[in-house]
């Protein structure tokens, strides 16, 4: 072969493959659009999470006029990579796993909205231990947290023990994670351990429905007011999909079926617009706790 012959062979060469490498790369991009990938950090259980996303996704999807597809997660660290790796495209993050995913993307990612119970977010200390009355008295004793990514589950309690001067890692018996909201209360409940701290809003709906005695099981200390959830989009998202996703979500209204609906399952009067700037103090306990690295 001439060398201007195997000149023009590498040539087209180089031409067909970068043909395929763009037909690879749209057969891609159309395979993904048209869809909405969503997950939830999963701090209840799966079955819980799908029941009360169903009627949201088939809300969002009529917003956006994507099918929305909603992809459970094994773990809260699942739930941050999910997004930073774009396999998923937006997130019910706790206030701690928006700061780690924030952190981890060094800035890429962007909460839209939140519950407006999500500005002064509570968690509980639960205990059936009539010695239990107050943080002090958990000295000596076993706790169990949630996740250890949770921030109502474990970051916001571990932080409101410190300012007690209370050290779970020392001052405590032994320390348990349970990995879920509503698996404290389980472990509580069943002995396991002599107390457990868990987020407000999940300790209140298994009260409501009757799957806790609070007789048996009852509050000892409740925290002051935090920022905790909100839902995180990528920043990369085009801001047209930002802006329908957040409007819809900000025209929910309890006044009708379907907006009662869906509220009452998210556990939320409304959602309101939310910013990376109210999670400071949620990121600022983290660095203080040595959970964020």
């Amino acid at each position: 072969m001439t060398l201007s012959l195997r000149r023009r062979f590498l040539h087209q060469l180089f031409a067909a493959s970068a043909g395929a490498l763009l037909f690879t790369g749209a057969a891609f991009a159309q395979s993904s659009s048209g869809v909405l990938r969503v997950s939830a950090i999963p701090d209840e259980a799966p079955t819980e999470l799908q029941r009360k996303f169903k009627p949201l996704g088939d809300y969002l999807a009529k917003a956006t006029g994507l099918k929305v597809e909603f992809t459970p997660v094994t773990d809260y660290a699942a739930s941050v990579e999910g997004l930073i790796q774009r396999k998923i495209d937006m997130v019910w993050f706790g206030g701690f796993t928006f700061v780690q995913a924030n952190v981890r993307s060094k800035g890429q990612v962007t909460p839209l909205v939140q519950r407006a119970e999500d500005e002064k977010f509570r968690s509980v200390f639960i205990t059936t231990q009539p010695g239990i009355n107050k943080l002090e008295d958990l000295r000596g004793k076993t706790l169990s947290f949630g996740s250890e990514s949770s921030t109502s589950g474990h970051l916001m309690p571990r932080s409101f023990l410190l300012g007690a001067r209370i050290n779970p890692d020392t001052d405590l018996k032994r320390v348990a994670f349970s990995g879920a909201h509503d698996a404290t209360v389980a472990a509580v409940a069943g002995g396991k351990v002599d107390a457990g701290a868990l987020n407000i809003s999940v300790w209140e709906k298994l009260v409501e429905a009757k799957k806790v005695d609070p007789k048996v099981v009852r509050v000892f200390y409740t925290t002051p007011g935090y920022y905790d959830y909100n839902w995180t989009v990528r920043s990369d998202m085009d801001p047209a999909l930002k802006k329908k996703i957040t409007d819809a979500f900000l025209a929910l209204d309890a006044s009708t079926p379907q907006g009662r609906e869906i509220l009452e399952l998210q556990r939320a009067t409304k959602f309101v617009p939310t910013k990376t700037a109210n999670y400071a103090a949620i990121e600022a306990a983290a660095r203080n706790a040595g959970l964020l690295k």
